[in-house]
């Protein structure tokens, strides 16, 4: 996935989840939209370099989004505005194994007790594909990518609609997508959320796949790379 045009700057300050205020070069500052909802453990601390787009939409409220930090020499992605597209973008081009070869590829679809699943893959030679993207940034351990960094009630009730998904005769995925480059293998936090680790072993149990992919990350782009292990 190509970036737009990206502006440098240091973060101040993130709060509010959905904030943050940014010091530009001239010593100017801005607030600009932060589309991630988690804690951000180890990517919020003041004074790091980050990167924002910049919208030319008049009906926004906040022109600019953070979309990259520098965190120890490396980029690492934010927004989780872009994992829905770069998994698709995956799928698309045959990146992730487990998922290619679908005749239909359809985002946002309803299902469940009022939820959209991410991405529907549909073949009239194979079961329905039934596709829910996470993003994950945390990485306490070098090498350690986890998820979640925060206590998620929607992402267990996603497990468990995802489970129903393969009680009716279909398939079902999480596809974790790492935008932290250096990832060598994943696990789930759950000294953080120990009822999603509690609602992810039951979803295993009954059928449901767990796919971790991690990022390439430049200014210019950011690539759904490779695959690494799951841990649980």
């Amino acid at each position: 996935m190509k970036l737009p045009p990206l502006v440098p700057g240091r973060l101040i300050k993130r709060y509010k989840r959905f904030l943050a205020d940014i010091e530009f070069s001239d010593g100017s500052m801005i607030t600009a939209h932060c589309a991630n909802p988690g804690s951000m453990m180890g990517l919020a601390m003041p004074g790091s370099r980050v990167w924002l787009s910049v919208s030319d939409n008049p009906k926004r409220k906040l022109s600019h989004s953070w979309e990259l930090v520098e965190v120890g020499g490396v980029l690492v992605g934010v927004s989780t505005a872009r994992p829905n597209a770069l998994v698709e973008e995956a799928i698309l081009v045959g990146a992730i194994a487990e998922l290619s070869g679908y005749a239909t590829l359809r985002r946002e679809v309803k299902y469940g007790k009022n939820s959209r699943v991410d991405i529907l893959l549909e073949d009239p030679e194979r079961p329905t594909a039934y596709v829910e993207v996470k993003n994950v940034n945390l990485m306490r351990e070098p090498g350690l990518a986890e998820f979640p960094d925060a206590v998620t009630a929607r992402g267990a009730k996603h497990l468990v609609e995802l489970g129903d998904m393969v009680a009716a005769g279909h398939r079902a995925v999480m596809v974790y997508l790492v935008q932290y480059p250096g990832a060598e293998r994943f696990a789930l936090a759950r000294d953080i959320d120990p009822a999603y680790g509690e609602a992810f072993d039951i979803a295993r149990s009954r059928g449901v796949e767990a796919v971790a992919i991690v990022c390439e990350i430049t200014q210019d782009e950011i690539r759904a790379a490779r695959p690494i292990p799951v841990l649980g």
